[in-house]
């Protein structure tokens, strides 16, 4: 029995790569309710939460978080959710990420590694509160 999908149902699944992107959080939850994995990976190693954060959609993240999104997944630049929070340098995102667990130091390019390379006073302060 083969589990191929059908264009319609691979455009279905690709779309919330693109919700995640442009912050249709509606239209996100339609697509994880109907069962797209909450830890969907494209070929980039993007999860929908590291999309969520490097397009600073605060709503976005935190929906995926509390649906059970990994926040520990790297992608193949070696970056986290949390460190595409800490590079767009939005507080929030970061704040909701480090309440959920994340680790500011994970991945090759790790939050801190970010906001240190880049003179993130603010988001170096947040990582280490």
């Amino acid at each position: 029995m083969s589990h191929d999908l059908t264009p319609d149902e691979l455009a279905f699944v690709q779309s919330a790569f693109d919700h995640a992107r442009s912050g249709d959080l509606s239209a996100l939850v339609e697509v994880l309710d109907a069962g797209v994995p909450v830890n969907l990976t494209n070929g980039a190693g993007d999860t929908l939460l590291i999309l969520g954060a490097y397009h600073v959609h605060g709503d976005v993240v935190r929906e995926l978080l509390a649906r059970g999104a990994d926040h520990g997944r790297v992608n193949d630049r070696g970056q986290t959710a949390l460190a595409a929070a800490v590079f767009r340098k939005d507080g929030e995102i970061v704040r909701a990420l480090l309440d959920a667990g994340a680790d500011p130091e994970l991945g090759p390019r790790s939050a801190a590694s970010i906001a240190t390379f880049f003179e993130l006073p603010d988001m170096l302060s947040l990582l280490r509160r």
